[in-house]
């Protein structure tokens, strides 16, 4: 998952719209089954997606499933109903509130042929209080996300500035529990792809890695603004070869100093490199 840069949403009641995000290019598909579906197409968003992923990969992208909340009526069942299928790669948990939201849905999905990679969605105040017993409650969680949407109303956010503390704090938490950073949260605004090309590069700096989309249109543009430029391959290759060299501290010729951390990140840049070729 630590090259993983595009997450196109697509709603699980419309089978036709999900077989062409299977073939757009994004990193992986979710098929959502909660926000994007109405109520009373719940049940047919679950059945199309389990005849989806009952006979395996169903194509070039991996399908992670967004279930419905975490502590309403249909969570236990879709997980219940889709684990055991062969097609099935991911979940997305929303509305995550504790840990024991995450250990109940491991448990629910212990028919699953292997470990089920878990990505609780955190979108309000307790949820990015927990972040990090959230991340580290089965070793099943393989990452964290953010849900912003329902963050700012659970907060009363009305500027973007507000949610500067909890986009840190789950950077911070799924570092600390040994994830890969977490990707942005969705941006809107589908025609905006400038806006969106800067919303990156913000999320970039502060340590995001990727972002869910909602058309295919904006999967270039976020694929574009994760990956290394020509210049950070340049200084990773450097602190990679001084590294190699030379196993404690270091200082590079320009003066900069170079720890374990900092090699850690240089090599990270490389891998994520493996994309451009």
């Amino acid at each position: 998952m630590s090259t993983v840069l595009t997450w196109l949403y697509v709603p699980g009641d419309r089978p036709e719209v999900v077989a062409k995000a299977l073939h757009s290019g994004a990193d992986v598909v979710l098929v959502d089954l909660e926000d994007a579906v109405a109520p009373d197409r719940k049940a047919y968003a679950l059945d199309a997606t389990a005849e989806l992923l009952a006979s395996g990969a169903p194509g070039p992208s991996p399908v992670h499933v967004r279930i419905n909340a975490l502590n309403g009526p249909l969570a236990e069942h879709e997980v219940r109903t889709l684990a055991p299928l062969p097609g099935l790669a991911g979940l997305r948990l929303p509305k995550t509130d504790s840990a024991d939201q995450v250990r109940a849905v491991a448990a629910w999905a212990a028919d699953a042929p292997a470990e089920l990679p878990l990505f609780p969605l955190l979108e309000s105040a307790l949820g990015i209080e927990y972040a990090y017993e959230i991340a580290t409650a089965t070793q099943s969680v393989r990452g964290l996300a953010l849900g912003e949407a329902d963050l700012r109303a659970d907060l009363g956010i009305a500027d973007e500035t507000g949610l500067a503390w909890p986009r840190s704090r789950v950077v911070v938490a799924a570092r600390a529990a040994g994830l890969v950073p977490p990707a942005q949260s969705v941006y809107p605004n589908v025609r905006d792809l400038e806006g969106l090309a800067a919303s990156c590069a913000r999320g970039r700096a502060l340590g995001f890695l990727g972002r869910t989309a909602i058309h295919p249109r904006q999967l270039p543009v976020i694929e574009r603004a994760f990956l290394p430029t020509a210049q950070d391959l340049e200084a990773a290759e450097e602190i990679v070869k001084a590294a190699a060299t030379d196993s404690g501290a270091l200082a590079l010729p320009d003066g900069r100093f170079v720890d374990a951390a900092v090699v850690e990140g240089a090599q990270r840049t490389l891998a994520l490199a493996a994309r451009l070729r």
